[in-house]
């Protein structure tokens, strides 16, 4: 069953599609044997930038049920089986919402539509106790055993390059020193170790459900593989902005004690992270149909990889990773 406690339905009433992808939807809706002849309507959920989200409301379900429509170009770069997997793992786990596989072999992603709980912003995370539940949260799923696919970042970020560079994509003028730097990084990390671990890879604040009790859940599991750990830590001390103090109290919370070897990585990962979403979003850019900058966002995470790579430090944190 759906969680309890959906308000009443105010969206489009099944058979009354309007739009492309109001049609796309109803069209898979209809496939949905347990559902047929039960569909109330549905509405559209804001806030994504790869796929079209909805709400749906079915008769004799005492809540809704959130469905993910796969966007246009994502087959390049999600595994959608793996994100089923990862998903099974975070429900098993009580992380993430409960699943429904009614669609699954077409890689649409049907879940509970979570209650009582609510999307975090930048904001919450200024809240040590809501920052220490994400680590908690983080830590429960790194430590769980390792998932079907293996996607380290400098797998994602060949794979863009590749995709940016067959779609004639842009790159910043700058881009053979920024790759040179990618290439010092992984040399770094690849010669100390990579510490493969299942990662979430997306911390987008919305992805984070905040309860009332603080504790917060992951929605999302699309872009989860095997990765180095420090990568989940560092991609969302970048996502948000963290200071260099936070920080360390997130590695002194995660690890037990601060460790300058997991600060060094950390930091390297954060650079890192944003020549992946950077050359994601290029390749974005050419591909998807959504309404959504994508070269302006992806200038500013190039922007924002050029601010850590030359920072004076760069050079020792990768010798000390």
């Amino acid at each position: 069953m759906a969680d309890h406690g959906a308000p009443l339905f105010t969206g489009t009433v099944f058979g009354q599609a309007a739009s492309e992808d109001e049609r796309e939807l109803e069209a898979a809706l209809r496939d949905v044997e347990v559902w047929r002849g039960k569909i109330r309507g549905y509405r559209p959920v804001l806030g994504g930038i790869s796929n079209t989200n909805w709400r749906i409301d079915v008769e004799g379900e005492a809540g809704s049920f959130f469905l993910k429509m796969p966007g246009r170009g994502t087959e390049m770069f999600i595994d959608r089986k793996a994100a089923l997997d990862a998903s099974r793992r975070a429900q098993k786990l009580g992380i993430g919402p409960v699943i429904y596989e009614y669609l699954a072999d077409r890689g649409i992603e049907i879940t509970d539509f979570i209650t009582g709980r609510r999307s975090c912003s930048n904001a919450d995370f200024q809240d040590p106790a809501i920052r220490a539940a994400a680590v908690k949260t983080y830590r429960v799923f790194n430590d769980s055993g390792l998932l079907t696919l293996t996607k380290t970042v400098f797998d994602m970020i060949d794979e863009h390059i590749d995709q940016a560079r067959s779609l004639g994509g842009a790159f910043p003028p700058d881009w053979a020193w920024l790759f040179k730097q990618y290439h010092l990084a992984r040399a770094a990390l690849e010669a100390s170790g990579i510490d493969l671990v299942p990662c979430f890879n997306d911390p987008m604040p919305g992805n984070f459900m905040l309860g009332a009790d603080k504790s917060i859940m992951l929605i999302d599991y699309e872009y989860s593989s095997n990765n180095d750990r420090c990568y989940d830590l560092g991609i969302w001390c970048g996502e948000m902005f963290f200071s260099e103090a936070v920080e360390a109290e997130i590695i002194e919370t995660y690890f037990g004690h601060f460790d300058p070897v997991m600060k060094a990585r950390l930091t390297v990962h954060k650079a890192l992270a944003d020549i992946k979403w950077s050359t994601w979003a290029m390749v974005q850019n050419k591909l998807s149909t959504l309404d959504f900058d994508f070269f302006k966002y992806g200038a500013w995470k190039h922007m924002r990889a050029r601010s850590i790579m030359r920072d004076p430090r760069w050079i020792d944190y990768l010798k000390q990773v």
